[in-house]
């Protein structure tokens, strides 16, 4: 256990306090020499394993001595090498071998780390090597697929490139776990952007060019399918993040109705005319019925660039008439039926059903038997997730799917007025470790503020710096998205794709992670029905979203506040602090930290009281939320599901069901495998075997087949940890 420093009596050397510390990355900071005193008895625990009076009483004097030479040798600035110098030298002096020893090999130990990260060779090494925490990044990509080990190869390469580019203090911060800048293997080494929701229906009505070849407007439900296929492919390869489709079954329903149109002509020549309808829907609902399962497949068993499946989510629930009915169905029967011969899990896409009141929330509503369906589908296949229209409406603006996972999009109207959701994009997520800012705050609320509106600058500057670099992109470097409709207007080759950007058509991200965490320092971890201790994180959230809102009016962008998608980030954030301060009660000691504003699971919340918790943060933090409630087997209890889904209506936006799904294929057991070191196994039988068993398990905003991917050791039960702690 790490003993806490000692705060000393600062009465000498007052002076110091006008002097000013020259950082590696090029800031000034003011001159603070609790940090060498802190970093002293850091050194002083390595050696002794403890802080004694005596050692802490030395520790000071050495301090004194330190402070005395730099006010003897500096006048105003002085570099942080210098500092450690000296440090090196005092310590020496004083015939302290081992605590210099101790003290030096941290500091080289943090300069060999730095510099690794940018050293290409190093860390192409680590893949060469297989290092788990390389080829098993992410729970969707197979690291033995040729194409996924040669994107391993590019991001490992992208991110040394990356790091360079930099501003060295956002860098700096990264490295060090202050700040997290997402998607370093693909940013800012290219001028990428995150995540979209595709212009589908402006691509289908007008045609679009892929490749070599003009495609037309597509004259049957299946080839409209077909050509989202294709575009979603495409679009993932030209971006980084997820790609949604917005009320899918408003937008292919003008294409099924040409097939009935088209039935409608050859019942004519066949059947009496009394059966014309029903011949024509006779076989309209069958084509509906295959496009959609064409789709499905289509997605799941598409490559990317990257050798990933392509992280899409397909938005869907509003329509009303017979056709948009038929498409609903058809996606939520085809997902039910699974994949294959063995009828597994679809991972992808992503189900995400719209309730709305009036047209299917209550008994009474005109396609309440739809929402029957997604029950049943939930409850068997997890997905689909969903959306409370009315509440969306008042958290964002109006009514839109997220782009991806969970990413949403602000109301925004063009210079005619006309609201404009798809074709409008993300330019990716910065996110603040904020339970590194409590743990260095060490219980005192005012430092707390102070150093978290320090980081927010950084995060401020990470943040236009992905700006400025998204804005050095040509329309020819992707052109699906920039030229043929996938981001809405289409540019010509020379165009500049800033117009696609500013005016807050677009938004870039604020991530943040622990705020249980961070009110767990200062009112220990069972505060959740503490007023005080709620109002605190909700005043954390007020402060990031003003900062957020004079940014986007300071720059024309629209910042957002993004409650983030951090499959691993949990883990990484965690593990810096734990090496930094130690194994703290309910904070490091866990090995995760708690994602964005979620109750701490371990409690055992009920869905209602999860809920009643969540709901008061989404304000906040409309860029980007999700809540999750966690159940147990549902299948043969729809109703129950029924009922979280009618409460959350009015409380939250975005809901999303986690309940026990996996399959045994040899003993044909149903529910919650158990998690191992070495994968998941049956509860009933044992079987390990991932091609004898379908586990499925909610890694971020998506679904993932842990069994499926070779994993870091003990990973898989962080996974199960991580899908409680969403």
């Amino acid at each position: 256990m790490m003993i806490a420093s000692q705060t000393r009596n600062k009465d000498a050397y007052t002076d110091l306090a006008a002097m000013s510390v020259l950082k590696r990355d090029g800031r000034l900071v003011n001159f603070n020499d609790q940090k060498i005193y802190d970093a002293l008895v850091k050194a002083e625990i390595q050696v002794n394993n403890e802080l004694t009076p005596v050692s802490a009483s030395c520790i000071q004097s050495i301090v004194e001595q330190v402070n005395a030479e730099i006010t003897e040798r500096f006048q105003e600035n002085v570099k942080i090498y210098e500092i450690q110098n000296i440090v090196e030298h005092v310590l020496l002096e004083n015939n302290l071998y081992d605590l210099a020893e101790s003290y030096i090999s941290y500091r080289t130990k943090r300069d060999f780390e730095r510099f690794k990260a940018t050293d290409i060779n190093f860390t192409i090494g680590k893949l060469i090597n297989k290092d788990k925490a390389v080829v098993n990044e992410n729970a969707n990509k197979d690291s033995e697929i040729f194409n996924t080990k040669r994107d391993l190869t590019a991001g490992i390469v992208g991110k040394s490139i990356g790091l360079k580019m930099l501003p060295t203090h956002v860098a700096n911060a990264h490295q060090k776990g202050e700040i997290h800048y997402h998607d370093l293997d693909y940013h800012p080494y290219t001028p990428m952007t995150n995540c979209c929701l595709i212009d589908f229906k402006g691509m289908l009505e007008n045609g679009f060019k892929i490749g070599n070849a003009e495609v037309v407007s597509p004259k049957s439900i299946q080839t409209a399918t077909a050509q989202m296929s294709q575009i979603i492919a495409n679009v993932a390869s030209s971006q980084y993040g997820g790609c949604s489709a917005d009320r899918v079954d408003e937008l292919l329903a003008p294409f099924a109705k040409l097939n009935y149109n088209k039935h409608i002509k050859d019942a004519k020549q066949w059947v009496p005319e009394e059966k014309w309808e029903e011949y024509a829907k006779i076989k309209t609902q069958k084509d509906i019925y295959d496009a959609m399962q064409s789709l499905e497949y289509e997605i799941n068993t598409l490559f990317t660039s990257n050798g990933q499946t392509p992280f899409t989510s397909l938005g869907f629930g509003l329509g009303s008439n017979w056709f948009e009915r038929e498409i609903q169905q058809a996606i939520l029967n085809i997902r039910l039926t699974g994949l294959g011969s063995e009828k597994r899990t679809a991972i992808f896409p992503k189900l995400i059903f719209t309730l709305k009141r009036g047209l299917n929330l209550n008994e009474k509503d005109p396609n309440y038997d739809i929402k029957q369906l997604a029950l049943k589908c939930a409850t068997k296949r997890m997905y689909p997730d969903i959306l409370s229209y009315d509440k969306i409406v008042e958290l964002t603006g109006s009514f839109k799917v997220p782009m991806g996972c969970r990413s949403f999009l602000q109301g925004w109207k063009d210079e005619n007025g006309k609201e404009v959701n798809a074709g409008r994009m993300n330019l990716g997520v910065v996110t603040l470790n904020l339970p590194r800012i409590a743990l260095e705050s060490q219980g005192k609320m005012d430092k707390f503020w102070t150093i978290l509106a320090d980081r927010l600058e950084i995060v401020k500057d990470a943040l236009v710096f992905r700006i400025h670099r998204c804005k050095e992109a040509t329309p020819a470097n992707a052109p699906i998205l920039y030229q043929n409709g996938a981001f809405g207007k289409r540019l010509n080759r020379k165009g500049n794709v800033v117009e696609l950007f500013a005016n807050k058509r677009a938004t870039v991200s604020m991530g943040y992670i622990g705020l249980y965490e961070v009110a767990t320092s200062f009112y220990g971890p069972n505060w959740e029905q503490d007023v005080q201790a709620k109002a605190f994180t909700l005043e954390i959230m007020k402060i990031l979203k003003v900062h957020a809102d004079l940014w986007s009016e300071e720059y024309g962008y629209h910042f957002s506040i993004y409650a983030t998608p951090s499959e691993s980030l949990t883990d990484r954030f965690c593990c810096l602090d734990a090496q930094k301060f130690g194994k703290v009660a309910d904070i490091t000691d866990k090995e995760y930290y708690t994602n964005s504003f979620h109750y701490d699971v371990r409690k055992n919340p009920t869905p209602f009281e999860k809920l009643d918790f969540e709901k008061d943060y989404p304000k906040y933090s409309s860029g980007g939320f999700i809540h999750y409630c966690e159940y147990p087997v549902l299948q043969q209890n729809p109703k129950a599901l029924e009922a979280v889904w009618d409460y959350a209506y009015d409380r939250v936006g975005y809901l999303g069901t986690n309940t026990p799904i996996d399959h045994c294929y040899e003993c044909g057991f149903d529910g919650d495998f158990h998690p191992t070191d070495r994968g998941f196994e049956c509860p009933n039988c044992e079987n390990k075997n991932p091609e004898t068993s379908d586990v499925v398990k909610r890694t971020c905003g998506y679904l993932g087949n842990p069994q499926a991917r070779p994993m870091v050791k003990g990973r898989h039960k962080e996974i199960s940890n991580r899908v409680k702690h969403m």
